[in-house]
């Protein structure tokens, strides 16, 4: 892999060409997140089955995947800056690939938990040189659509996760869903590996960079990295950016592990009817949401680029008061269709997940856009370190902790895993102010 490097110079990306690739990329960042987060629907039957606390479910679905997902996310990068990116990816999702299906195969925690950071080491693999390689197809006035397109692989493999993981759970068993889930990835594996071309870099902004790398040695790797963390910590607006979508990936990945399961504990729904609504509500909805919003900041950014990250500010505000009645209201029957119940908690969850799908595009899109040519997949590692270690790894973890707090010392019995998630949830206020932060030095900080 390592000896592919760079993309020659005359390797043509065409209008169509490019459509494929990142539809392509959007197939493995699908399966990426089928298998992260289908441990969400099985959280209820894994605790029986295995006799886990949800402190080790937070830990499973958190610490456990985040740890090597987020910090070998960065020499992965640094490799993929100096090498060929589609290689990677093709290694890295034939990797967590194999070891979802072999999560379905762990007898006790440790075994399950050694099984999830192999997930995780093979997800290190994927998102930074992708980021790097739409970047290279797609210019800065359509890198926030490319980039909320390529974000849809979230909501679509969080939509199959609870789906596909859900029904199968409830027919088949939580074993069967690893292996239903995890193993087509080798053939998107394929895909990438013999039908993906790698763009020259530089492309999108009409002028390739083939300059020769020095060697790699450790005192170079260290150097690098630690100049991915001080361009994206000296760009104020940079900053603000990562700080914004960490605290929204902590309130998001501990809601996207806890939210089946409350559903099922405090409203009495069983996996498959969590799945079927949810899938839709999350995959759909959530998926509508990414389009609309990078789209919608495209189109505000040619007027003015501080729309970039203020648009992402106002829906974050906007979602606050459906957050709120989503986890503290009691269940009921809002209205019915065709003669099926629609409850109000689905309701009260389609702006929720439509406006809270808003920041990804924008997000991934302007640390690109901030950052030099041959730093691109690295800043992209850098930002995911820290938002994976922070919002994925300790997301579901505080909201196990909290939970199991809530409920043995403060005697919240079932409902403590709903107030666990509320009070997470308020987190998007802080959020937001750094987003509206964000686009007050936009202009200030673009390279």
């Amino acid at each position: 892999m390592a000896q592919e490097s760079a993309a020659s110079p005359d390797v043509k990306i065409t209008p169509g060409y490019r459509s494929y690739a990142l539809g392509v990329l959007v197939l493995g960042y699908t399966s990426s997140h089928v298998d992260r987060n289908i441990v969400g629907i099985m959280v209820e039957p894994l605790k029986a089955d295995l006799l886990l606390s949800d402190t080790q479910i937070g830990f499973l679905t958190g610490i456990a995947f985040a740890l090597f997902y987020a910090t070998l996310g960065i020499p992965i990068a640094i490799w993929a800056d100096r090498s060929n990116r589609r290689n990677i990816i093709a290694g890295a999702i034939a990797i967590w690939s194999v070891m979802t299906a072999v999560c379905g195969l762990a007898n006790n925690f440790w075994q399950l938990a050694l099984a999830r950071i192999g997930v995780g080491i093979g997800e290190a693999g994927s998102s930074p040189p992708s980021h790097s390689m739409i970047a290279d197809m797609y210019g800065p006035t359509e890198r926030s659509g490319a980039m909320a397109i390529y974000s849809l692989g979230v909501y679509i493999g969080i939509m199959i996760g609870l789906f596909v993981g859900g029904w199968v759970t409830e027919l088949y068993g939580w074993r069967m869903a690893f292996f239903v889930v995890g193993l087509p990835g080798v053939l998107i594996a394929l895909l990438v590996r013999y039908t993906l071309k790698e763009p020259p870099r530089g492309h999108s902004e009409g002028h390739t960079e083939q300059e020769a790398q020095p060697p790699m040695t450790m005192a170079l790797f260290i150097g690098m990295i630690k100049a991915g963390f001080h361009h994206l910590w000296s760009k104020v607006a940079a900053r603000h950016i990562v700080i914004g979508v960490t605290l929204t990936s902590f309130v998001g990945y501990g809601g996207v592990a806890w939210g089946p399961a409350f559903l099922i504990r405090t409203h009495g729904m069983s996996p498959g009817e969590v799945g079927t609504w949810l899938a839709p509500l999350v995959g759909i909805v959530g998926g509508m949401g990414a389009l609309f919003g990078g789209k919608l900041t495209d189109y505000m950014a040619k007027k003015d680029p501080r729309w970039n990250t203020w648009l992402v500010a106002i829906a974050k505000f906007a979602t606050v008061p459906f957050v709120v009645a989503f986890y503290l209201i009691d269940n009921f029957v809002a209205f019915s269709v065709f003669g099926v119940d629609v409850s109000i908690l689905w309701v009260l969850y389609v702006p929720i997940s439509f406006l809270g799908a808003f920041y990804l595009g924008p997000s991934f899109a302007m640390i690109q856009t901030l950052t030099p040519l041959r730093q691109r997949a690295l800043a992209s590692a850098v930002m995911l370190f820290v938002i994976n270690l922070v919002g994925l790894g300790f997301g579901p973890q505080f909201v196990g902790i909290l939970s199991d707090v809530l409920r043995v010392s403060f005697d919240f019995g079932v409902d403590s895993l709903r107030w666990a998630l509320f009070g997470t949830a308020l987190l998007n206020i802080w959020a937001a102010y750094h987003y509206w932060a964000a686009g007050r030095q936009l202009k200030k900080d673009q390279v």
